[in-house]
């Protein structure tokens, strides 16, 4: 089937290339997807355009709620199927799958409901005015979306994007896109008008590039690599054209000596080997108060030992790195570690029976870690903890934020008065105190610091990043 969406039409690309699609559990091809180009691109925004012009541009918010409400109710009675494409093009086990379907669902409830819900306001002027400030969509906008959740970020991007009334053109990742095409296929049968929602699949440096340089765009979404995000925000900027940017995290994991233990240490495994570490928020940086540090990592050594890494039907902790480069990037960080003498502490174990060609990675725990280590420093985007020794609450806050980074932290302390004074200082996007990642939280806006990006996705603050504001001013006399 061909993978391009234009204007309500499945296409092959028009030159008629095509990219292999990899089974990241024995590194074998199993289907192609279309190989978009700059003319695809085109093709894609002048109907994005058209379709503002059109039906989609003319709809009430109410209408628009509507179809993205019924299409939240197709995605929940396709969740099985839309679990089982997630799982065979990431790895990922069928657990994880089904929650990520079951995230994308709430996305387009959420935005669904709110369509009708963002109003504008009056503003007292000079006598015989009446000024209005209303919210209006950016028109076409740009969604180029990452390989780790391609089905949540599916929704997570362009739910509020449609909910606003924009007309939008998304590049999934060439390594995992499947998902995606056939949420798009659902989306068009829950009755969004051709043109609101195209689809180009393809290689970033050729079709990402030409969409964050074309001319017709409005705004841009992108998540991925820091490197990568500069260049989207050069293009985009060449036409004047603003963008949210979420560039991945180093983010800290912060352990006071009065942690609940048996609550945190679970938690904490999970915020790394959760999708085999390939989170942006996942929580990598284990710094623990020196006087428990010894017994508070063994613990975590224990738990770690016990992760089991297998295909996505065993149903394990982790799956596979989804392509053979990260995979070769994760082990390098490993190899680095060990080759340097810094402690590796536990190790989680491969089950039985898997493809010696599949890019599977056994977690790895490391301690105490030199605080300027590229393990310390640098985004592994696999599952690999790094723990260090902190000795008081100042000496926790600058390693904390002695990372490039900032998009997440987590603190556990029982310590209300810390808890607050933490989570003032702490330079990231999003603090969780006791917990972490808070069920992924539709809710919750999410965005980083520094070099993590800038700009909000999620809750309330992410319709306001896919509108901007118009100002009325009537002369009545």
């Amino acid at each position: 089937m061909p993978t391009l969406l234009i204007d309500g039409q499945w296409r092959s690309a028009a030159d008629g290339r095509t990219i292999d699609v990899i089974n990241p559990c024995d590194a074998k091809v199993f289907t192609t997807i279309d190989r978009g180009s700059e003319a695809d691109i085109d093709a894609a925004v002048q109907a994005a355009q058209k379709a503002l012009d059109g039906a989609w541009g003319r709809m009430t918010a109410t209408e628009r709620g509507r179809i993205l409400m019924k299409f939240g109710d197709l995605i929940v009675r396709h969740a099985d199927e839309i679990a089982q494409i997630e799982a065979r093009d990431t790895g990922k086990p069928m657990t994880v799958a089904r929650n990520d379907i079951v995230a994308v669902a709430r996305y387009f409830e959420f935005y669904g409901s709110a369509a009708d819900k963002i109003h504008g306001e009056q503003i007292p002027y000079l006598n015989g005015y009446n000024v209005q400030v209303v919210r209006v969509p950016h028109g076409v906008t740009a969604h180029i979306i990452p390989w780790n959740y391609p089905a949540q970020m599916f929704g997570r991007t362009l739910a509020p994007a449609l909910a606003m009334g924009n007309a939008a053109v998304l590049k999934p990742s060439e390594d995992a896109c499947l998902s995606g095409i056939r949420l798009a296929e659902l989306l068009m049968e829950a009755g969004l008008p051709a043109g609101a929602l195209n689809v180009v699949t393809g290689y970033g440096y050729e079709a990402g590039a030409a969409l964050t340089a074309h001319p017709g765009i409005n705004f841009a979404t992108f998540t991925g690599s820091p490197e990568v995000g500069v260049l989207v925000q050069q293009a985009t900027a060449k036409n004047a054209v603003p963008c949210v940017l979420e560039l991945g995290g180093k983010s800290p994991q912060v352990v006071f000596n009065d942690v609940d233990v048996e609550k945190a240490v679970p938690i904490i495994v999970k915020a790394i080997t959760q999708n085999a570490g390939q989170t942006c928020s996942a929580g990598s940086r284990l710094l623990v108060q020196q006087d428990i540090y010894d017994s508070f990592t063994q613990r975590v050594a224990e738990a770690f030992a016990k992760v089991k890494v297998g295909r996505p039907e065993m149903d394990l902790d982790c799956g596979p790195i989804v392509n053979r480069k990260q995979f070769e990037r994760v082990n390098g960080f490993i190899d680095d570690a060990i080759a340097t003498g810094v402690p590796l502490l536990a190790r989680g174990a491969l089950a039985e029976g898997l493809s010696p060609d599949g890019f599977f990675v056994a977690p790895a725990l490391f301690g105490a870690v030199p605080r300027e280590h590229p393990l310390a420093c640098k985004e592994v985007f696999g599952p690999v903890l790094a723990a260090m020794p902190f000795a008081d609450e100042d000496d926790a806050i600058r390693l904390a934020n002695s990372s490039e980074f900032g998009l997440v932290s987590g603190v556990w302390t029982e310590n209300g008065a810390r808890q607050q004074r933490m989570a003032a200082r702490l330079h990231t996007g999003q603090v969780f105190i006791n917990c972490y990642g808070a069920g992924g939280g539709v809710e919750l806006p999410f965005g980083g610091m520094k070099r993590s990006g800038h700009g909000r996705e999620k809750g309330f603050l992410a319709l306001e990043e896919f509108s901007t504001t118009k100002t009325v001013v009537l002369h009545h006399g």
